[in-house]
């Protein structure tokens, strides 16, 4: 690649980090023209997740790509997004790997669990650890897809609720919303997890069905309304430390594409991830002062129920290990990555206060 060709993909890069816009910019006729089917009907993560990257690819690509994007419902059901890429129905998708974990457990391991480590170091891990490569791998193999993470999330809030909740006795029997491996996981606190769809949390939680529920981000959590009928917000999001979101593409519609423009696709999912993750981490800091004013009291979870919440999780994904070889080798490379890192903090934090 020349040095001109290089500064002019740096300086696009630059711009588009900047969070500058070229809806204006006038293209020539699409050469593939993409269908892609979203988990979601609306929120971040169909706005600063999947319509932005449509956006970015029909710029990168000077229009050769061309991506509409179909909320929920349209060309797929919220949690069938991976197979209807697979079987063609859309060209990509935006979804999150988890909805698949009862077909493989790997899936969570890639999309965030109780024992997952943080999202710096899950994006470290994914983009200089190796586990890009055993996204694709992997979901290649068990799945017939190409896959590469799009948007990600710091933290979850982890329960919106009508209780305070800080100790282990207070999660005793308590009864709260939730889906995925923290169905599981999460009886070991005691607690009384259920789940149901998410047109039902709402009405569940005013009735009092529930004690609780988690749902997504401080921020993104903001347009549930959760804040109104459910007092306390409880954090850390122990069940959800970190939660990289997944492209899914049809390998045929990827194979129709020129290696440069393979390549700029994945520059743009790369973008989209990181944006992202800025954007909701400084959403998250607004959000928090949001809820204080809104007259709701913010909870810090017990370091007994954290550190707990972290060892049941790490003992569950020792348990998938022993009978899924893939889940044994994406775990093994997550936990050298962690071991390479566990003195991270000493020199990359500093005390603030």
């Amino acid at each position: 690649m020349s040095m001109i060709r290089k500064a002019t993909m740096l300086g696009v890069a630059a711009a588009m980090t900047a969070g500058l816009t070229f809806s204006g910019q006038a293209f020539a006729e699409a050469e593939h023209k993409w269908k892609m089917a979203a988990s979601w009907g609306g929120g971040p993560l169909m706005e600063i997740g999947a319509k932005a990257f449509a956006e970015k690819v029909k710029f990168l690509t000077d229009g050769r790509v061309e991506i509409k994007v179909f909320p929920s419902g349209q060309l797929s059901k919220g949690l069938e997004v991976r197979s209807a890429v697979a079987k063609g129905v859309a060209e990509a998708g935006h979804t999150w790997m988890g909805y698949d974990w009862g077909k493989d457990k790997t899936t969570v391991l890639f999309g965030g669990f109780a024992g997952s480590m943080d999202s710096e170091r899950m994006l470290h891990w994914i983009y200089e650890g190796g586990g890009l490569e055993l996204q694709r791998e992997f979901n290649e193999e068990k799945f017939g897809i190409i896959s590469m993470p799009l948007f990600t999330r710091t933290a979850e809030a982890f329960l919106h609720s009508r209780k305070p909740v800080r100790s282990l006795a207070d999660l005793n029997g308590l009864k709260f919303r939730t889906a995925g491996a923290w169905l599981d996981i999460s009886k070991g606190l005691g607690a009384a997890p259920v789940t149901m769809p998410g047109g039902e949390v709402y009405t569940s939680l005013e009735r009092g069905a529930i004690d609780a529920t988690e749902w997504g981000t401080l921020y993104e959590n903001k347009s549930t309304g959760f804040h109104k009928i459910a007092k306390y917000v409880i954090i850390p999001g122990i069940h959800q430390p970190t939660a990289p979101f997944e492209l899914a593409i049809n390998p045929k519609a990827w194979g129709k594409l020129s290696k440069r423009d393979q390549e700029l696709v994945s520059l743009a999912a790369k973008m989209v991830t990181f944006e992202s993750w800025t954007r909701i981490g400084h959403e998250d800091a607004k959000a928090l002062d949001f809820y204080k004013k809104q007259g709701n009291e913010i909870i810090v979870l017990d370091a007994a129920v954290q550190s707990k919440a972290k060892k049941l999780g790490i003992a569950w994904a020792q348990e998938q290990a022993k009978s899924n070889a893939w889940f044994d080798k994406v775990l093994k490379s997550q936990i050298a990555f962690e071991e390479l890192w566990k003195d991270a903090s000493h020199y990359r934090n500093v005390i603030s206060e």
